[in-house]
């Protein structure tokens, strides 16, 4: 799986002009699901997220994770992610898992996330979806578990 994470005061994704997940202060997790992805990586990645520190304690330091902050995931599925860009002037996305694997991997994700105690907004698998954000800092982390 593949996740760009971001530390946001605010997002909310639409879909059709209709607001279909909104968050305050937390983060904004654009996922990705890859082939061979099991209920192993979700569990994997979920755990990670969960944890990371990347808000800012008393001292300034990033030393908080959304749990510690009581704050909220906007979860978005974006197959994007797995673009290859190495040839051409147009990304490929054969790397990305086919839609139906995606589809439940990405919902599996979302629960695995919420079993950790964050509020979970989404955004709607497979649909045109307009995202919107304010980024704080900027924070921007970039996981993948093939890395790990």
């Amino acid at each position: 799986m593949r996740a760009l994470i971001q530390r946001v005061t605010s997002a909310q994704v639409s879909v059709e002009e209709e607001t279909v997940g909104k968050i305050n202060a937390g983060i904004m997790v654009l996922v990705c699901a890859m082939p061979g992805d099991n209920a192993q990586t979700v569990a994997k990645l979920a755990a990670r997220i969960s944890k990371l520190r990347i808000f800012q304690d008393e001292e300034g330091r990033m030393n908080k994770s959304v749990m510690d902050i009581g704050g909220s995931a906007l979860v978005v599925s974006q197959f994007t992610l797995a673009a290859d860009t190495r040839r051409g002037n147009r990304p490929g996305f054969s790397g990305a898992a086919g839609a139906d694997q995606a589809n439940v991997i990405y919902e599996n994700f979302c629960d695995a996330l919420a079993t950790h105690g964050i509020p979970i907004e989404k955004g709607v698998f497979g649909a045109n979806m307009a995202v919107s954000l304010t980024n704080d800092g900027p924070v921007t982390i970039w996981m993948d578990t093939a890395d790990q």
